[in-house]
């Protein structure tokens, strides 16, 4: 399995593996409904930027293009994951791996 991070940042595993910034940016565009009773629904649109399907390869992604996609080849780091690593400061450090 070949992954490629269409993400502008490195995305570090727990066991050390970096994925580095392809220099493809994969985003979706987004709109809103009107609010109502204060609450609006976020609407989204066409994946920009995302690489066509290819055999092999999954394509690092934000999970706000993974939950705006049903595309089976896309990921994203496993942020909420319990088992991340993180800082003193509580930033991400590294994740376990990767959801769908």
């Amino acid at each position: 399995m070949t992954f490629v991070n269409c993400t502008p940042h490195a995305i570090m595993l727990n066991d050390g593996r970096v994925f580095e910034p392809s220099g493809v940016i994969a985003r979706v565009s987004s709109s809103f409904t009107n609010f109502a009773d204060d609450i609006c629904k976020v609407v989204y649109g066409d994946l920009i930027g995302v690489p066509a399907p290819k055999e092999g390869v999954k394509y690092i992604v934000s999970a706000m293009v993974l939950a705006a996609s049903d595309r089976a080849d896309l990921v994203a780091p496993a942020t909420g994951h319990k088992d991340c690593i993180r800082d003193d400061a509580g930033h991400i450090v590294s994740v376990p791996g990767f959801v769908h």
